[in-house]
């Protein structure tokens, strides 16, 4: 992640999801649009949270124009299991003497995705970087999650706007049509219909870049912003939203889920990065979302 979004407190910013599927939800409307206080069918999207935790923090201090790793402090068990052997680990003692000199503090996680029974048993590790303007005060806070789980009730509620980090479906080898949705040529041109009809001027004596051609197409990394998120839910109400037979392609809910509103870039079981929206203005509250459709999506 390149960005991280500000605030005036200590707070977790980000977290791991892994997506599931999609339904669709009826809900009121209460967005500025002709619908508003209307009952509406909308697309939602299943993201599946694995269990994380923190194994340690991290302190950034400015070296010459950026932020640079400067001292972690980890947790002896989560250390070890995850065979952790770097040369910034100091004491949590020893890290609060130099916390003065610090700017930026970060969360240092590991998600279990064993959890989640999609056949992926590997520890996912990642860097949540904590909200807030003072580093002191950012390390007090990291200090208490030091060696605890985190909670994606704890980060989020319904209401809350997020960004959605994650790769495309990928869609291989395509052709300047569907790759980029030039026109179709006359059937008397060249003889060819689904190509470009030039690529480009005679001078400069060189096709630019630019020039639509066929190529790979997909597998990009996407960032979509401002999705709502419509629920968090546990384990044990995984029922309520979880179509009959389970979800196409994933399974079953084993965990904490998000139902955010929309679609979500990627495939189902593809890892993706949820972090509070950094660019939601808006007010934040919470939807009225009547009905959840459990109708199973085979054949669909």
């Amino acid at each position: 992640m390149r960005h991280w979004p500000e605030s005036k407190e200590p707070e977790v910013t980000s977290m791991l999801g892994f997506k599931a599927g999609m339904t669709h939800v009826s809900m009121i409307d209460d967005s500025l649009s002709p619908t508003k206080g209307q009952e509406v069918a909308r697309a939602a999207t299943l993201v599946a949270v694995p269990k994380t935790f923190v194994y340690g923090v991290r302190l950034y201090k400015k070296k010459y124009l950026y932020r640079q790793p400067a001292y972690e402090v980890y947790d002896k068990n989560a250390a070890q299991r995850l065979g952790i052997k770097e040369t910034r680990n100091v004491s949590v003692d020893e890290a609060k003497k130099h916390v003065a000199e610090c700017e930026a503090v970060a969360l240092l996680a590991y998600a279990d995705a064993s959890t989640l029974g999609t056949g992926n048993k590997k520890l996912v590790r990642f860097e949540i970087r904590l909200g807030g303007k003072d580093a002191q005060t950012g390390f007090a806070f990291a200090e208490k999650l030091l060696g605890s789980e985190l909670k994606a009730k704890d980060m989020l509620k319904p209401g809350d706007f997020v960004d959605v980090i994650s790769i495309s479906k990928g869609k291989g080898w395509e052709g300047p049509i569907k790759r980029f949705g030039v026109a179709r040529q006359y059937h008397k041109a060249t003889g060819k219909i689904r190509h470009v009809g030039t690529l480009g001027p005679w001078h400069p004596a060189k096709v630019q870049f630019g020039v639509p051609m066929a190529g790979h197409m997909g597998f990009n990394y996407r960032t979509e912003l401002n999705k709502r998120v419509l629920k968090v839910g546990a384990e044990q109400d995984a029922g309520d939203v979880m179509p009959a037979g389970g979800i196409l392609n994933y399974g079953f809910l084993r965990n904490e889920y998000l139902l955010l509103d929309g679609s979500l870039p990627g495939t189902a079981k593809r890892l993706m990065r949820i972090r509070k929206a950094i660019r939601h203005r808006g007010k934040e509250q919470a939807p009225n979302v009547l009905y959840v459709s459990r109708t199973s999506k085979q054949g669909a």
